[in-house]
């Protein structure tokens, strides 16, 4: 079939659904707070204000944007504009001259700002805190991207951020990017102590970590700050004869699954520590985690089980406790969603500090989408961010202006009206603190 193009005038933005987020962020006053932070001037009367800078920036991450060449979709894109406020989007270099402005110390100042001001309006305590680190491959030459463990690119340059998560909110709770070639637990007890302090009176009931976090460094001082916590341990080999030769039974939690504890104590601690074992059989569970043991060449149980350790200073049931860890999964699909759908690996640039400020504000985009998902969305389903966008944001609209009165214009069919009506209501009525 043959047909012509035309072509109209109108405005049109394919993100008009976008406009229930900026109804959420008017009423948490998103302006106000980025119009307080110690943001770099801009240098001359043609440049771009910072607010609109971060913004937009922020704008592009949602409408899809995972590297800088990305952002030039909005810039001419005046409707959307229109619904947030922004007098102009710049292109892609001006989202980076901007970054390259950010060092460590307004850094440290925008994160603690930014964090603290998150946690303030949630009216929710006694937090779970999950700590992971991930790996970030870089191709080129940029500062702090050095030679360390990177399973899937082995011998690529990296960087290896530090990141916290809140599970029961599911957002970010604090993040350091680092150099490729640091452990998981350099500098962890810094850390802690800075996302502790972004927390300010929350209490936090439970911290987990993964096998690279297990250090008697790391359980002493939270056992001296009376923090519960969970960490999987090491499989070295004095755990390995430890389990061999247990002799209490296990018990059964399922099929294939059975869970035992004992106490353990490495030739360099002062204390021994409560060990919980969990043994699930290959068999009956062939994609299991942990460890197949092996002593002297042999395989304990004749390979038939993979085997999993957890330290820990809770009285709880082991099986609890193992059930209680296996929560911290929802951290590795964070991180996925924040590297997919929010281009976490991807916004790097030359300079360290300027990539660490970006992703600074890819983080604050992510716990602003969390919070839309809990108050405008709201539901038991937790969708990911290119779920959102096809659902929710990528509706065709434009804006009119009758006198002093501005419409926005929504291409949906009959039937989806009643529903994009309900969201609305729930973003005009949202209100802070944030009730979990």
């Amino acid at each position: 079939m043959e047909y012509k193009i035309e072509f109209i005038d109108k405005n049109i933005t394919p993100f008009g659904g976008l406009s229930l987020l900026n109804q959420m962020l008017e009423k948490i006053k998103l302006r106000e707070l980025l119009f307080d932070l110690p943001l770099p001037k801009k240098g001359s009367n043609r440049g771009y204000e910072a607010v609109d800078n971060i913004l937009s920036f922020m704008l592009s991450v949602w409408c899809g944007a995972n590297k800088f060449s990305h952002t030039e979709i909005l810039r001419n894109d005046s409707s959307l504009k229109k619904i947030f406020g922004i007098n102009k989007i710049g292109c892609s270099s001006t989202f980076t001259r901007f970054f390259k402005k950010f060092d460590l110390g307004l850094n440290s100042k925008l994160s603690h700002r930014i964090y603290s001001w998150f946690f303030e309006n949630l009216k929710f305590d006694n937090y779970t805190l999950d700590f992971d680190s991930s790996v970030l491959t870089r191709y080129g030459e940029q500062e702090g991207a050095k030679k360390g463990y990177n399973p899937k690119k082995p011998g690529r340059n990296s960087h290896h951020p530090l990141m916290a998560f809140v599970d029961d909110c599911r957002m970010v709770a604090n993040f350091w990017l680092r150099p490729g070639n640091t452990s998981s637990a350099n500098n962890f007890l810094a850390f802690i102590d800075d996302t502790l302090s972004k927390l300010g009176s929350k209490q936090v009931g439970l911290i987990r970590c993964d096998s690279g976090f297990y250090s008697d460094e790391i359980f002493t001082y939270l056992e001296k700050n009376t923090l519960n916590y969970i960490i999987s341990a090491k499989l070295y080999t004095p755990i390995k004869r430890l389990i061999a030769n247990i002799e209490k039974p296990w018990l059964k939690l399922d099929e294939g699954v059975e869970i035992n504890e004992s106490e353990y104590k490495a030739n360099d601690w002062e204390t021994a520590r409560r060990l919980v074992i969990i043994r699930q059989k290959i068999a009956q569970r062939p994609k299991a985690t942990g460890k197949q043991i092996a002593l002297f060449g042999e395989l304990i149980e004749h390979g038939e089980y993979r085997y999993s350790c957890l330290i820990t200073n809770q009285t709880l049931p082991p099986a609890i406790i193992w059930r209680t860890y296996r929560g911290r999964a929802n951290s590795e699909n964070r991180i996925k969603e924040l590297k997919y759908d929010f281009g976490f690996e991807s916004f790097n640039m030359k300079e360290f500090y300027a990539t660490e400020a970006a992703l600074i504000f890819v983080m604050l985009a992510y716990n602003l989408i969390s919070l839309f998902k809990h108050a405008v969305v709201k539901g038991d389903r937790q969708n990911l961010m290119s779920t959102l966008r096809y659902k929710f944001f990528n509706i065709s609209a434009y804006m009119t202006k009758n006198g002093n009165s501005k419409t926005l214009n929504l291409a949906l069919i009959s039937k989806r009206r009643l529903w994009f009506i309900g969201l609305w209501d729930n973003a005009r009525q949202f209100t802070l603190p944030v009730v979990y």
